[in-house]
């Protein structure tokens, strides 16, 4: 089987439509897994969920999606992200808030553990280091893991008493050594390439693989114009920041 592996979609409609075709070219998957961050920053939070919702898919909480339902204190947000998060929970029906509330902070599937941030602290950790990466390998007992939160696509392989860092490459087998990975994000790519990221895992030959998918950031961009979110949002996805 195929598994699509999505992060941090963050109210991007056009981001998240773009990589659903370029699955679909690329002969599709049969689930998809959302490491969180369905919402936040950007300007299209209900129809994000409700496309996810029409797929197989499952799903874990992010913070964003936490904070839009008042499920933590946005005090902790930079003004931006802040502003953006009380916007989305204007938008979001009835329909939209038990979603989110039913979100877990972890799943499992198969050899995989799940998360938003880390398993260590699913919702707020940012493993972006090797010491924070290898600490986690303690908090998760499947061989590997899948992450999101810091937009940013990576790798680290816990080899021994060693743990490696490196950026995603395009193909990763899995073999004998425990690894967690990140694909990117989606909505909000912060590793300066403005492209939407996201992988496919392949069950078959055990291969994850990554790709990058242009879409629409003008088109995004002026949507986030005209509901009044705040001007650095809208830049950044030009740069991939």
């Amino acid at each position: 089987m195929r598994y699509a592996i999505l992060a941090d979609i963050h109210s991007n409609l056009a981001a998240f439509q773009a990589v659903l075709r370029d699955i679909e070219e690329r002969g599709g998957a049969e689930e998809l897994w959302c490491l969180g961050d369905i919402v936040g920053y950007g300007p299209d939070p209900g129809e994000c969920i409700a496309l996810l919702r029409q797929l197989p898919h499952l799903c874990v909480a992010g913070n964003h999606d936490w904070a839009a339902i008042g499920r933590v204190d946005i005090s902790d947000f930079n003004p931006d992200a802040a502003q953006a998060c009380r916007w989305t929970a204007t938008q979001l029906t009835p329909q939209d808030v038990r979603y989110l509330e039913s979100l877990p902070l972890t799943l499992s599937r198969d050899d995989f553990t799940i998360v938003h941030g880390s398993p260590r602290e699913p919702i707020w950790e940012y493993v972006l280091s090797t010491q924070s990466a290898k600490a986690n390998f303690g908090y998760f007992e499947t061989m590997f893991c899948l992450i999101g939160h810091s937009h940013v696509p990576l790798v680290f392989e816990h080899i021994g008493e060693t743990c490696l860092l490196d950026e995603l490459a395009t193909e990763v087998k899995l073999g004998e050594n425990r690894l967690i990975i990140n694909p990117g994000g989606v909505g909000q790519p912060r590793d300066g390439d403005p492209r939407a990221a996201y992988a496919i895992y392949d069950d078959r030959d055990k291969t994850i693989y990554h790709y990058r998918v242009t879409y629409d950031i003008e088109a995004t961009q002026e949507r986030m114009v005209r509901q009044g979110l705040p001007n650095f949002l809208v830049t950044r996805l030009s740069y991939g920041l």
